[in-house]
């Protein structure tokens, strides 16, 4: 028979001690309490917990600093704060010194028990690293520091702004955290918030009821509901216009959504992760995206860092790519003639990682005897300079095929961001439809 689990409550209200020991008493869990910071540093010198739940308020100081100590001298115990209702700021404080998560007074406790369910799942620390290793490759010290980020914030249910360019790789960073965190076994569900068209943004967040609209020929919930128990990703969210921003800050403030000719609001519980390659200061300061939902957002940022900042791992990045290749098409592995490396860590990679992959897609296909050298990478010579700057003009043999190769990379760029919705990457590069539809076919993307 397995020891029962352990927790420790630390609150001065007896009332509310008693209510917590009670709850998780029928929890088949062992409780301890403390009535103040002392007292809870003394216990956990004594014990070991596997959670700890602690009030903001208490006699000799407060909970941040319980937090504060915890991550200190006990970084293997999660902990959720207990506030005052409304007192968004304290929560947030919190979840950014280390919180796993936070309740509000009165405690309600069906969310009480699913938050202690889903911080007694959480593996130990760092022993996620093997598995985080094997998705984010490199060794560089950017990305040694990113996996050491992902591991941290896994133990945690504070909403994540990933910043980074296009093609970095914020969805796989996103998808690392949701699988290294309690929530692993429930959905994690992407969605592009620039490649939903604005009249239908409201029924595919939160659902509809039949008959609700036109073309509502049944039920269908959203996004929130079909990520409930898990993580819901918004990539792209600058993208959100600012009516949508007013519905989702509701929604995601008062843990509930209300479809599409609904009439009564469904409680969700989601873990909120969200990217953007855009400056969301600068679309905050421009107005474009709504300063209160930013900062529920972006309760922590964690950046990833783009491929010209971690050079170093171009070589292994590539033959990992090229070894994918080979199994994928059944045919050998090709190589990386030395110039062709060389061309590689030479370039700004505006489309990181994606792009590389891209480029050596077409490379396999088209080098000869399985060697890929650098003229088969068809490198923009734009990009060619690793501090930037203008292109060499003596290195441009035919200004066309220049300004071509530059126009095929904006535009398969512009369609990967939207997964190739095409109508949708015409809005992002300022063209209409059909300007779109006659640039793909005269480059052969169509």
């Amino acid at each position: 028979m397995s020891p029962r689990q352990k927790v420790l409550i630390v609150d001065d209200e007896p009332d509310i001690r008693e209510l917590l020991e009670i709850t998780l008493g029928r929890m088949k869990l062992d409780t301890f309490s403390a009535r103040n910071l002392g007292e809870a540093q003394a216990l956990l010198s004594r014990e070991s917990f596997d959670l700890c739940l602690t009030d903001m308020r208490l006699p000799d100081g407060t909970g941040l600093e319980l937090v504060q100590h915890i991550q200190q001298r006990h970084p293997q115990v999660p902990v959720a704060m207990i506030t005052a209702y409304g007192s968004l700021e304290t929560a947030i404080n919190a979840l950014k010194a280390g919180a796993f998560d936070f309740l509000t007074k009165p405690v309600d406790l069906t969310r009480l028990r699913e938050l202690v369910s889903s911080a007694l799942r959480l593996p130990a620390p760092g022993g996620t690293g093997i598995a985080i290793d094997r998705r984010l490759l490199g060794d560089s010290p950017p990305m040694r520091a990113l996996r050491k980020h992902i591991d941290k914030l896994a133990r945690s249910q504070a909403p994540v702004y990933i910043s980074g360019e296009s093609g970095s790789g914020k969805e796989l960073v996103a998808r690392l955290i949701h699988e290294q965190g309690p929530r692993a076994s429930q959905p994690f569900i992407p969605v592009n918030c620039g490649a939903i068209p604005s009249e239908l943004m409201e029924s595919e967040f939160f659902g509809h009821r039949k008959g609700s609209f036109s073309g509502a020929i049944e039920d269908k919930p959203g996004l929130f509901q079909a990520a409930h128990g898990g993580t819901l990703f918004l990539d792209e969210v600058a993208d959100l216009p600012l009516a949508m921003q007013v519905k989702l800050l509701r929604a995601i403030q008062e843990k509930a959504v209300r479809g599409v000719g609904e009439q009564q609001e469904t409680v969700v519980d989601v873990r909120i992760l969200c990217a953007t390659h855009k400056d969301l200061d600068a679309e905050v300061a421009a107005e474009r995206f709504r300063q209160d939902l930013y900062y529920r957002l972006n309760v922590i940022e964690l950046r990833v860092p783009p491929l010209r900042e971690r050079r170093d791992d171009i070589e292994s990045l590539a033959s990992h790519v090229l070894k994918r290749l080979a199994i994928s098409t059944g045919q050998p592995a090709a190589t990386l003639h030395p110039q062709a490396l060389d061309a590689l860590k030479s370039y700004r990679f505006p489309g990181n990682v994606r792009e590389l992959e891209n480029m050596l897609e077409r490379a396999h296909t088209l080098c000869e005897n399985k060697q890929i050298e650098a003229s088969d990478l068809r490198l923009a010579e734009g990009n060619c300079n690793p501090e930037g700057g203008v292109p060499d003009l003596t290195q441009i043999d035919n200004l066309e095929d220049y300004l071509e190769n530059v126009e095929r990379n904006l535009i398969l760029q512009a369609l990967e961001e939207t997964r190739w919705n095409r109508t949708a990457a015409a809005q992002r590069l300022n063209l209409s439809f059909r300007s779109m539809r006659y640039r793909l076919k005269k480059l052969g993307l169509d």
